[in-house]
């Protein structure tokens, strides 16, 4: 499914980006991806700040968006992370894939930078992952050699973690708090202050 319009023929450009859209937000109460955000909502929010000529894929209800996306659902829906990728990675042209949670607003500013690092890697690393400043890696804000992932993937990853990701060689990019912030509640909206 599309967005409005948008490219018909294969996706390509510098690295793809797979955007998981389509959580319960059971703690959160409602639509968490369409709650108001920096004058937008918190999907789009993230949909704007990643590089405008890198294809997007949004693993989801489909919804309309500042940006043309493609749009996939899992199998079974809501059957987690790791099936979301598993739809939206065919779609992939690029040698690198990025992956990041639609519920993570700030999120967008450090894709280039997990992308840049990858290429910069030998080819035997096959990952670079976000880690916050407490060492938490997130395989859900990490870059991707495409072949690798699309290799690590379960044949059945429906409710296997996205842990499952971190058998890749990989490499960590710390990243900042706020950078690293998802949206579980409504207090998470609004950033702490120290």
């Amino acid at each position: 499914m599309r967005n409005q319009g948008g490219r018909s023929e294969g996706i390509t450009g510098s690295a793809t980006a797979i955007v998981l859209a389509g959580g319960g937000a059971r703690r959160f109460g409602g639509d968490k991806l369409g709650a108001a955000y920096a004058e937008t909502t918190v999907l789009d929010h993230l949909l704007a700040t990643i590089p405008p000529d890198w294809p997007v894929v949004c693993v989801g209800p489909r919804r309309a968006t500042v940006r043309d996306v493609d749009w996939v659902r899992e199998e079974p829906v809501r059957g987690g992370p790791l099936a979301g990728i598993a739809a939206a990675v065919p779609l992939a042209r690029t040698d690198v894939t990025v992956v990041v949670a639609g519920d993570m607003p700030q999120a967008g500013h450090v894709l280039p930078r997990l992308a840049a690092r990858l290429g910069r890697a030998p080819d035997t690393v096959e990952g670079v992952v976000g880690a916050d400043p407490a060492g938490r890696e997130n395989p859900l804000l990490a870059a991707y050699r495409t072949r690798a992932l699309r290799a690590v993937l379960p044949e059945c990853p429906s409710g296997l973690p996205a842990r499952t990701l971190l058998a890749l060689r990989h490499r960590v990019l710390a990243v900042t708090a706020e950078e690293a912030r998802d949206i579980d509640t409504p207090e998470d909206l609004f950033p702490q202050r120290s």
